[in-house]
């Protein structure tokens, strides 16, 4: 069985509005995360997932643990609807992810600054080794 769940949080982190989209693919969450800038309405959030879905940057797979979901009582789950529209922010679990994403971003941004500053170390040391084959030329 292959069970697909997304949840979309929008929430006010100063000074920005920001959209927190987990997503729950065979037990493996996976999160993203979106800087609206002013308050988003509610069918420019649903237009802008709709646009830049296959944009979205997602954090590595970690893994939910859950139990089986078994139907539940319309009253309840309209309970359960309301207080996470009242609950203001976003899950430990989703933290996480965000902060795994964060720190592969970090070490691949660092791997190719690394990769970057050889590059230019190198074209020094040529350039440096030509001039002086040419002083020496003449001679």
């Amino acid at each position: 069985m292959y069970t697909v769940t997304g949840k979309l949080t929008v929430y006010f982190e100063e000074p920005f509005w920001v959209g927190l989209y987990e997503f729950i693919t065979d037990g493996k969450l996976q999160v993203s995360r979106v800087v609206f800038g002013p308050e988003p309405k509610n069918y420019e959030v649903y237009n802008h997932f709709l646009i830049n879905w296959n944009k979205l940057c997602f954090s590595p797979p970690i893994e939910e643990r859950f139990e089986l979901k078994r139907k539940i009582n319309p009253k309840r789950m309209q309970r359960a609807i309301s207080n996470q529209l009242t609950n203001i922010g976003i899950g430990t679990k989703a933290q996480q992810a965000l902060k795994l994403q964060q720190e592969q971003s970090k070490s691949e941004r660092k791997t190719y600054n690394r990769q970057k500053s050889e590059r230019e170390k190198q074209f020094q040391f040529e350039l440096r080794q030509q001039k002086k084959k040419e002083k020496h030329k003449g001679r």
